[in-house]
């Protein structure tokens, strides 16, 4: 949704920005091609694959590039002396590089390991979770972050398929999975699609710091300064909407979630999903 980031961001040359999703490093090229010399953005990923892809890309811009989570930029910006930022960018989820990453297991195709992590020097891969887990505990986690309703039957079966030999990779579990569902219901998105969420949200604390980023990023807003996220699924986006209505140093921009227009849709299928919500530090 670039337009639209660029639209309610509501970029100022001379401001500093925080983009704190980099990912695959197009939002961060936008809004720094609109800053002048004097502005600023701070783009910071958890994955230090996307801050060495994007070198090259942002080259002579206005770009400092961190390797952080969102969550933890109240104490980067202190250190480098910004603590008053015009606004703030977070695209939640996975970027197209990080799909396309079959070395950590973000494809269901993928014969690499069913790894996962943003960081990978942090925590424990998924397919560790996957053999690690009881079938109960395994159940809860697909269903709580996956919000799958076959969570039982899946758990059921990856236990089933542990006990001959250890999982290791993605197709293996995404093969599992596939299984667990009939025929009929294998279309338009795939059978594993909610049990990679949940492993990966599990794996990466994605919830815990965007709870944390919520309660603490405002307050690095100077007033009149906007908080801008975009969502890919409920568990994310009703926090969001949550936070920005109930925090009293925020004020709504946007009172419905905005979403993709049909032809960013057309040209990316992964928009469908996405829902842009903002608000605006108040004074």
């Amino acid at each position: 949704m670039p337009s639209e980031v660029l639209h309610y961001l509501a970029t100022q040359g001379e401001g500093v920005y925080l983009d704190g999703t980099l990912g695959g490093g197009g939002h961060s090229e936008l809004i720094a091609r609109q800053l002048s010399d004097s502005g600023r953005l701070i783009a910071c990923d958890r994955d230090q694959r996307a801050l060495d892809r994007c070198e090259s890309r942002l080259r002579g811009l206005p770009v400092s590039l961190v390797q952080s989570n969102f969550c933890e930029m109240p104490e980067v910006l202190n250190e480098i002396g910004m603590t008053s930022l015009n606004g703030i960018l977070l695209d939640l989820g996975l970027s197209s590089d990080q799909l396309a990453d079959r070395s950590r297991g973000f494809s269901f195709k993928s014969d690499g390991d069913l790894d996962l992590r943003f960081d990978t020097l942090c925590g424990e891969p998924a397919w560790k979770l996957v053999n690690r887990l009881s079938e109960s505990h395994l159940a809860d986690l697909i269903y709580g972050y996956g919000e799958e309703r076959l969570s039982r039957r899946i758990a059921r079966r990856i236990v089933e398929a542990r006990r001959s030999s250890e999982l290791r990779t993605a197709s293996e579990i995404a093969d599992i999975v596939w299984h667990c569902y009939p025929p009929k219901q294998r279309h338009r998105i795939h059978p594993a699609t909610r049990t990679f969420q949940a492993l990966r949200i599990a794996v990466n604390d994605e919830l815990e710091s965007l709870d944390i980023g919520l309660r603490r990023l405002p307050d690095l807003l100077r007033p009149g300064g906007r908080l801008v996220i975009i969502s890919f699924h409920s568990l994310e986006d009703r926090r969001v909407k949550q936070a920005f209505r109930d925090d009293e140093r925020l004020v709504l921009v946007t009172k419905k979630a905005i979403q993709a227009s049909d032809t960013e849709k057309t040209t990316n299928p992964r928009a469908r999903s996405a829902k842009l919500r903002v608000a605006e530090r108040s004074g």
